[in-house]
């Protein structure tokens, strides 16, 4: 997947698209993620067997958190319900959350840079997915490698730029992180449309008839 870097927006630019697209829409989003992380949380109370249900639903929730904040950038309303919609496609959700958790697991053994650098290349992963149902989860992981090569420096400092919101959040003991969440979710899937966006012009020039 070829990506034309001058195409694509600035991260100041994805954060405001993130901001003014949560105007009016901040309690949805933020009970959204609410609920995300009960319910991925939950499994984890449940006596010798919580690990193994973690796991189970670990991916497909990822995926609906995904499908829910794709949808919401691309002017659909936040659903709930949406955010079951990854089990429609479970074991390739299930099968790409391994996939991410061993490989980044075996580079991070390397040191800790390795490991960031592994995650961020296999980011796009569960995007990739739901804009392509049938893809497959070990195709996804190619295609973000792909998608990502060139890209994850972007990416990290745009995580990086939310570190000072991050600290302020823990001084109001973790209740700022309800509203910086669904910000950070947001502003991400801007990053992952601006690449797709990109890699279509780039298909749609190549594709295009030449002027004789």
């Amino acid at each position: 997947m070829e990506i034309d870097r001058s195409l694509l927006k600035e991260n100041s630019e994805l954060r405001r698209l993130a901001r003014e697209r949560l105007k009016g829409n901040w309690g949805m989003a933020l009970l959204l993620c609410l609920i995300y992380s009960i319910v991925c949380g939950l499994p984890g109370g449940v006596p010798y067997i919580g690990p193994v249900l973690s796991l189970l639903i670990a991916g497909p929730m990822v995926l609906g958190l995904i499908i829910c904040f794709v949808g919401f950038i691309r002017n659909e309303q936040l659903k709930f319900e949406a955010l079951f919609d990854g089990f429609k496609n479970f074991t390739s959700a299930l099968l790409l959350q391994l996939m991410i958790a061993i490989l980044t697991f075996l580079w991070s053994l390397l040191l800790i840079v390795p490991g960031i650098i592994a995650g961020l290349s296999y980011s796009m992963s569960f995007y990739i997915l739901n804009d392509n149902p049938g893809m497959g989860a070990k195709a996804a992981l190619e295609e973000s490698k792909k998608m990502m090569d060139g890209n994850k420096g972007k990416l990290f400092c745009l995580y990086l730029s939310f570190i000072g919101w991050s600290l302020l959040c823990i001084l109001t003991l973790g209740i700022g992180f309800l509203w910086l969440t669904p910000y950070i979710q947001t502003s991400v899937t801007y990053f992952y449309q601006d690449l797709k966006e990109s890699a279509l012009k780039i298909q749609q020039d190549a594709n295009a008839e030449p002027i004789i």
